[in-house]
């Protein structure tokens, strides 16, 4: 399974209560501050909700991928 980087680059301040709650359940808190996680329909779905907020990077998971 191919992992994701989440990046906050936008501040949470002025949106709605459940876009600050994907936010922080994504483990984001600070802006710049970034998490990797495991590319899934749940995570997708967050990121969705919030992407005026986040920037997403796909992550090779192995050595080989990055060859």
């Amino acid at each position: 399974m191919s992992k994701i980087k989440v990046t906050l680059v936008r501040s949470t301040i002025g949106c709605v209560k459940n876009q600050k709650a994907n936010v922080e359940a994504l483990g984001l808190k600070k802006i710049n501050s970034n998490k990797i996680h495991s590319d899934t329909p749940t995570i997708r779905g967050m990121i969705e909700k919030v992407q005026h907020l986040v920037k997403v990077e796909l992550i090779a998971e192995n050595s080989e991928e990055m060859a």
